[in-house]
């Protein structure tokens, strides 16, 4: 059992660290095209990526024989679930790409771990308890999401309102995925939410934003980052590694991406933040160790 649970924290410790860089791409993109088209590009090629990986995985590990009855409920329950999570993906993901237009990689990362405090708090009414810690962390992540987006005039930007949102909707979207995941094949459940949020996305894509195959080539390399590897790759691993974790645990590790989005747009985009940023940073981080403890 312990063994499992640090496997399971490996693999999502690598989520965050894809996720962490997907910023960048997600920054870099919006240079090229609109934030539903890179979504919806970037969704059908994360779906595209994980068929040839079912049928490999199918071969490796082929599936219990089950009844007609129970194999068409497990049909069922794995569709359900797929389309739940490509809902709440969709609408994460589009507050998300509309807000880091007006924000910094570093800062994005971070707002959107604020689903560290969600999580318990929706968990509450799941029967899922939480330490003290936990709160404790709670408690931190909240002052330094006042330094990280509250200026001191008291307004707080677009991008940064967007995001927040966006961190509201991923707590839900993980409290989904515990649900379905024990149910059903993880990989499969990831394919068809891809799928959703690809369809999804498209729709207001060809209404409003209409775009062109030469903006959409212009930005192959972040949208192949970000169908590849942030979807294709990083919300299976995000799958796998939550099977038989406490949710708010797995969403304590993943929200590590919010420190490695700082260093990526240190690193690749130039990007700094100011003093009164930094501080908030720092007390996230320190939420994010204390609930992890906990």
């Amino acid at each position: 059992m312990k063994r499992q649970q640090i496997r399971s924290s490996l693999i999502l410790f690598l989520t965050a660290l894809i996720w962490g860089v997907a910023f960048v791409a997600q920054s870099v993109g919006m240079d090229y095209v609109g934030p539903f088209t890179f979504n919806s590009v970037r969704s059908l090629l994360g779906a595209a990526v994980l068929v040839p990986c079912m049928m490999v995985l199918k071969k490796v590990n082929p599936p219990k024989k089950e009844e007609g009855a129970d194999k068409k409920k497990q049909r069922k329950t794995l569709i359900a679930g797929g389309v739940c999570c490509g809902l709440a993906l969709c609408v994460a993901t589009t507050l998300q790409q509309i807000g880091i237009q007006y924000t910094s990689v570093g800062k994005a990362g971070f707002i959107t771990a604020f689903y560290i405090i969600i999580v318990p708090v929706l968990g509450l009414f799941f029967h899922k308890k939480c330490s003290a810690f936990v709160w404790i962390g709670v408690a931190l992540a909240l002052a330094g999401l006042y330094f990280l987006c509250i200026t001191e005039s008291f307004t707080i930007g677009k991008g940064d309102l967007l995001v927040f949102l966006c961190a509201l909707v991923f707590s839900i979207h993980i409290l989904v995925i515990d649900y379905f995941s024990p149910r059903v094949d993880g990989v499969a459940m990831s394919c068809i939410q891809f799928l959703v949020c690809g369809i999804l996305c498209g729709v207001p894509m060809l209404l409003f934003e209409k775009p062109q195959l030469g903006q959409i080539l212009a930005a192959w390399q972040p949208i192949l980052y970000a169908g590849v590897m942030s979807c294709g790759v990083a919300y299976t691993l995000q799958i796998i590694g939550q099977k038989g974790m406490n949710p708010t645990v797995a969403s304590l590790i993943l929200s590590l991406e919010s420190v490695i989005s700082v260093l990526a747009g240190m690193l690749i985009l130039g990007q700094t933040l100011s003093g009164r940023e930094i501080t908030g940073c720092v007390l996230m981080f320190a939420a994010i160790l204390l609930a992890q403890i906990g």
